[in-house]
């Protein structure tokens, strides 16, 4: 199916450097967001302690939910907004320190009295309790680092086999700037990073390495038949052949994701967030970043 006409022919050449400073841009906002974050906002999975998911009947604020656990004898470290405001649930984070493991159990019948019988929480109730100890955490920290470096190199090898190194590393500086800025929108919202958005970032790398390998076989192609085209010219040519697919398929993924992001309850929101954002990124790092590599390698080494 093309969704546009046969021989469109978008300049997308003579936007690269604009879009080479924007993504600058965002990279240093988003390195600037982790920064004043201190990192990500680590789930009870990566840095230990005692979770809870809870729900309540109306509308609370964070600060309040903070106030009145801490007058109790509990206060959290993290009070989080689960989801869209009208769903009503929050995620509270306790510090391993305040709960231990042997503790859980009283732990969660004293909460559920406090939900039971203060005036702010009536009519809630605790969807979910997760303890992790802290050396758990950090060992989890190291392999979700490790698994994404992993995948990050095993495309890197893939790519200079079926093409070549210039191409690998046009599609990894790709992948890496689709990482950074869909990790500094994560930061910018303040979502937790779980593991399911571990899951949701090697999801990201997978979509864009897929995208960014249809438009470099197309350029491939048309290199090998290039006649007195410039590279230029070539890159631009295989972009605008390969533009109908990278719409569709855009658009296909956004029909399952904006209803996940908005019905899809607590539990899938921020990693479908997570996606759309990636998705978002990783569409536009295809057209624009990994091809302006290729494009700086080929003219470097001679190739005009």
């Amino acid at each position: 199916m093309e969704l546009l006409k046969p021989g469109t022919r978008i300049d997308f050449i003579g936007k690269m450097r604009k879009a080479v400073f924007i993504s600058i841009a965002l990279i240093i906002i988003s390195i600037g967001f982790l920064i004043y974050h201190k990192g990500p906002n680590w789930g009870v999975e990566f840095i230990g302690g005692t979770e809870i998911h809870i729900k309540l009947a109306k509308e609370v604020s964070i600060e309040d939910v903070k106030k009145t656990l801490e007058a109790t004898g509990f206060p959290p470290d993290v009070v989080q907004q689960l989801g869209l405001t009208s769903d009503h649930e929050y995620l509270i984070r306790f510090s391993p320190e305040l709960v231990k493991f042997d503790q859980i159990q009283g732990f969660q019948t004293e909460l559920e009295k406090i939900i039971a019988t203060n005036e702010l929480f009536k009519g809630g109730s605790i969807q979910r309790v997760d303890y992790i100890g802290p050396s758990v955490g950090k060992e989890l920290i190291e392999k979700a680092i490790i698994a994404i470096l992993l995948g990050c190199v095993g495309i890197l090898i893939y790519v200079m086999i079926r093409f070549e190194f210039g191409f690998a590393m046009g599609a990894v500086i790709a992948l890496l700037h689709d990482t950074v800025i869909t990790l500094g929108a994560i930061s910018l919202m303040d979502k937790e990073f779980t593991l399911a958005l571990v899951a949701a970032l090697l999801t990201v790398i997978g979509y864009s390495v897929n995208d960014t390998i249809i438009i470099f076989d197309r350029i491939r192609e048309n290199l090998k038949k290039s006649g007195k085209l410039s590279v230029r010219e070539v890159v631009n040519e295989g972009i605008n052949q390969t533009l109908s697919r990278t719409i569709l398929t855009s658009l296909t993924v956004f029909l399952v994701l904006i209803p996940l992001f908005l019905f899809g309850g607590s539990v899938i929101h921020d990693f479908a967030f997570t996606l759309i954002v990636g998705v978002i990124v990783g569409t536009y790092s295809s057209i624009f970043i990994a091809s302006a590599f290729v494009i700086y390698w080929r003219e470097r080494k001679g190739h005009s």
